[in-house]
């Protein structure tokens, strides 16, 4: 089903449904089968053993344009890397940990009209939100405190 989402993703975005394209749909939904995050570099290395020839530019085209349908989670750590999750659901936010780069979804509300409401106050349209949070994971503070 994932697979079927992705595709549509692309289509919708006005892309033909190309050979790199469908291996870039199969591998994500393994990933998400499997949950696991992962970099651009991961998923080129792992789509080079199916097609040798993929080029960097479409997956790196592909990739934003499942970040922005909303398919995929770009998570940002506290030192400016970053990996991508597939989303299951639109609503969560990210927990993420400045030592490990591990990080947690977490369901939390906050209503548009409240960052609709800054954007006006500041005479600001807001096209897109990306919230994430930044701490210690409860392993790593039990390796800093001398625990593990």
């Amino acid at each position: 089903m994932i697979v079927e989402r992705i595709r549509a993703a692309f289509q919708q975005a006005g892309q033909k449904n190309t050979r790199p394209r469908r291996l870039i749909a199969e591998c994500l939904a393994e990933r998400a089968a499997s949950g696991m995050d992962f970099s651009i570099d991961d998923l080129w290395q792992a789509l080079r053993q199916h097609d040798p020839h993929l080029g960097r530019a479409t997956l790196y085209r592909s990739i934003e344009i499942l970040v922005q349908e909303g398919f995929l989670d770009r998570i940002d750590f506290a030192d400016g890397t970053h990996r991508y999750h597939v989303c299951v659901g639109r609503d969560h936010r990210h927990l993420t940990c400045i030592q490990c780069h591990c990080f947690i979804e977490v369901h939390v509300d906050l209503p548009l009209e409240q960052f609709t409401s800054i954007g006006t106050q500041a005479n600001f349209t807001i096209e897109g939100l990306s919230f994430t949070l930044f701490g210690r994971c409860a392993n790593c503070r039990l390796q800093e405190n001398g625990y593990a």
